[in-house]
């Protein structure tokens, strides 16, 4: 039914008219949720801007054709109208241990070798390229990777004092703000350390780390689980956990493990979804052609039993090994096959960190009691 126009256009229309706009992931409209704001209405223009959940919403133009539609179907078909589509990340509870991080986002796998710490970077980088502000924390304990990853692996972090703390300056590359236990120790030294002393070094980059303002913090864990996953969901409330896995059943029932930490009813850490790298080879003669090296559907198959997305499958190529040893993440490829695949990644998992935040309750910070 259209509105009556005689009186020109009304704020009152265009709200009613958005009203019949959903957001696809949250189930409910637009004006419900609080997402129209700056409302500004003269003659037939009519501008206002939409605030999604993330930058990195994948339905961001759909959403945006959604809100022109509905002021054309429902208000004047002969209007101008001009969306502003802006973001502003969600976080899963408020009053946080780090006040300006909006979300702890923990990247695991239940065994090593299967490129948990490769997805980690470019998926921060890809994030990154959103638009979000996005933090990394190289937690692998005994094998630490992101300094080589982004070529920082000859620095020492600088100090600065906020307030009456010396708090270390994380590193910055390609949009990313990073800290690793890998700059704490020379780099030809082992990392030779007992639990208690692996969880103080934890919590030394994480606490003592000057952030500034974030919107997904992503914690590259080691493998398998242990005293830096316990430290972790301690010390932090976890918005969520990412498993990463490759399709070969050794590698799922490893991740399955992994995951189940998460799950279990102590910790109750909510499972992300998961990611599937070396889903399959795809050579650079051949681009059209996909080679299941470790087999098929893994991935989708562990997605399956913890009730999860699978976010993404992360096919291999010639040169992404090179390319991280150069400090240069394959993300920053654009047009490439891999770099697209993380730019989808980095949606998928935007898009379910939004939706947890509105339909689960706070992540609260693990009490855990031993005998």
């Amino acid at each position: 039914m259209l509105f009556k126009k005689d009186k020109g256009i009304t704020e009152e229309q265009v709200k009613a008219a958005l009203s019949h706009v959903d957001d696809p992931d949250l189930k409910k409209d637009l004006i419900t949720l609080g997402m129209v704001k700056d409302i500004e209405i003269s003659g037939k223009r009519v501008a206002f801007s939409v605030v999604l959940t993330t930058p990195a919403c994948p339905m961001k133009d759909a959403i945006k054709n959604a809100c022109i539609n509905a002021i054309h179907l429902m208000v004047d078909k002969e209007a101008e109208v001009a969306v502003n589509m802006t973001a502003q990340v969600t976080a899963d509870q408020k009053n946080r241990v780090l006040p300006q991080v909006r979300n702890v986002v923990a990247i695991s796998s239940g065994k090593g070798g299967v490129g948990k710490s490769t997805i980690a970077a470019n998926l921060a980088v890809a994030l990154a390229r959103t638009g979000a502000r996005v933090g990394l924390v190289d937690a692998d304990i005994y094998g630490p990777s992101q300094p080589i990853m982004f070529g920082f692996q000859d620095a020492r972090p600088m100090m600065e004092k906020i307030g009456e703390r010396d708090m270390l300056v994380p590193f910055e590359r390609h949009g990313v703000k990073l800290m690793s236990v890998g700059v704490l120790v020379p780099a030809d030294q082992a990392l030779v350390w007992r639990g208690p002393m692996a969880s103080k070094a934890l919590q030394q980059i994480i606490f003592d780390t000057n952030w500034g303002e974030i919107d997904y913090l992503l914690i590259d864990l080691p493998p398998g689980t242990g005293d830096v996953h316990l430290t972790l969901v301690q010390a932090l409330p976890v918005t969520g956990a990412v498993v990463i896995t490759t399709p070969q059943q050794v590698a799922v029932a490893d991740a399955r493990k992994g995951a189940e930490m998460f799950r279990s009813p102590q910790i109750q850490v909510p499972i992300l979804g998961v990611i599937e790298n070396m889903a399959y080879f795809v050579p650079d003669d051949a681009p059209d052609k996909q080679y299941h090296i470790f087999g098929q559907g893994g991935g989708q198959a562990l997605a399956d039993a913890l009730q999860s997305p699978l976010l993404g499958q992360i096919p291999m190529r010639e040169g992404m090994a090179a390319r991280s040893d150069q400090g240069s993440p394959i993300t920053l490829m654009e047009d490439d096959l891999l770099g697209a695949s993380f730019h989808s990644l980095a949606q998928s998992l935007a898009q379910q960190v939004a939706i947890r935040n509105a339909q689960k309750p706070p992540t609260q910070k693990v009490e855990i009691t031993t005998g």
